[in-house]
Parts: structure tokens; sequence; C-alpha cells
């Protein structure tokens, strides 16, 4: 062998670090960026919107459970506490930035298993560790409105 000529341990070397280079890339990319499984990076603080913006009509949310809706083009969760009130959250799970979905009282993430309290937003079972943002609402006549 001449010099210039790499030897077998620095080809299977330099292969072996590139595919597991590739494989790491393809597992973060799993984990992490936007399309269709919901996700999304935008993990921080809950979208405002103008005051007054409807975002969902009071009747269109069960007393007791939540409904996905959008406040300023970001996905969020209306809930309603009562008969006459009502809470919104931001919808991103705070582990990695999935979008969670309402299930009766219960928020779920489709990406790591996280159940947040839709009344309250709180955790209730991780990986995440946060609340979910609040964004501020309000009644007014049937509808709810960003505050």
């Amino acid at each position: 062998m001449t010099a210039h000529s790499p030897t077998r341990r620095a080809v299977l070397t330099t292969g072996v670090a590139v595919a597991g280079a590739a494989a790491g890339s393809v597992a973060l990319a799993a984990c992490g960026s936007g399309g269709s499984s919901g996700s999304s990076q935008n993990t921080g603080p809950a979208p405002a919107a103008p005051p007054g913006t409807t975002i969902a009509a009071l009747a269109d949310v069960p007393v007791g459970g939540a409904k996905s809706v959008e406040v300023d083009g970001q996905p969020a969760i209306v809930s309603r506490p009562s008969g006459t009130t009502a809470v919104c959250f931001s919808a991103i799970c705070t582990h990695q930035g999935c979008t969670v979905a309402p299930e009766g009282a219960k928020l779920h993430c489709p990406c790591h298993g996280s159940t947040y309290d839709a009344l309250t937003g709180a955790v209730e079972k991780g990986p995440a560790q946060r609340a979910l943002p609040p964004i501020a609402v309000k009644v007014d006549g049937g509808n709810v409105v960003t505050a």
C-alpha cells in the first residue's frame, strides 16, 4: 500500500461515522419539525390577537370541555369551566412543540403522551413540565373574544 491509499480501518470508520450522522439526522427530524405530524417549533409566548377578536361561539364549546381554535393564526384551545365563563391556552405542547388535542376535560399531545387539564392548562402527565401559556379571553354576548 502507498501512503496515499486509505486503510481498510479508515474506510470502515468513515462509513460508520457517515451512517451514524445520517441516522441521527433522521431521528432528530422525527421529533421536531412541522408538517402533517401536528408539531411546531413555536414554543414561545401564546399568540395575541387584537382585543375583541372572536375566536369561538360560546355555544360551540361544551361546558367542562374544550375545543380547538386559532388565535392570530396559531393553534389554541378554548375551554368552558362553567356555562358563562371561558378560558384559552396555546395548543402548543411545552415539551417539544406538537399541537395538543382536546378529549373531554383533557388535552393530549399526540407526539409524546403529555396530558394537560383543559380547564387550567396545567400538566397532568409528562414528559411536559410546564403548563400551556394562557391567552386572555372573555365572554362577550354569545362569543368568546380576546381580551
